[in-house]
């Protein structure tokens, strides 16, 4: 793969890698914490701080395959792209929406019982983040 395309792909791989560990892992959990926020207030906050995370996910990936796409890399780091494509479509186009329409219900004042869709949402981006490490590793092998 060239220098400035694995260079590229490698830096906005990790950019990534951080945002989703900072909010997903960090702010997400913290924000229920703070005193007075309550489950609405959270869920309020959560859905724009995700809407915007997602939005600039979205461009990461496309920049990230864009440079693999031109760079003329070895089958492991299309197959990685591929993989974390795949896995943020699936979070954006199944996942996401499905958590929006609970909240809505949350937020119109309906008790609900735990969610799963929380879970998978998680384990979604547990594997993100391992496969955004690999890819960017990778990368840096170039």
């Amino acid at each position: 793969m060239n220098t400035l395309s694995a260079a590229t792909a490698g830096a906005v791989t990790f950019l990534w890698l951080g945002m989703v560990l900072a909010i997903s892992f960090l702010e997400a959990p913290l924000k229920f914490r703070a005193p007075g926020v309550t489950i609405p207030i959270g869920l309020g906050i959560g859905r724009l701080v995700f809407r915007a995370l997602n939005l600039v996910e979205a461009a990461l990936a496309a920049v990230v395959i864009v440079a693999v796409a031109v760079g003329g890399p070895s089958a492991a780091i299309v197959a990685l792209t591929a993989v974390v494509a795949v896995l943020l479509t699936v979070q954006l186009g199944v996942v996401r929406p499905r958590l929006n329409r609970r909240s809505d219900r949350v937020l119109a004042g309906e008790d609900l019982p735990r969610s799963r869709g929380h879970v998978y949402y998680v384990a979604f981006e547990i594997t993100k983040v391992i496969t955004l490490t690999v890819l960017g590793i990778s990368l840096l092998a170039q």
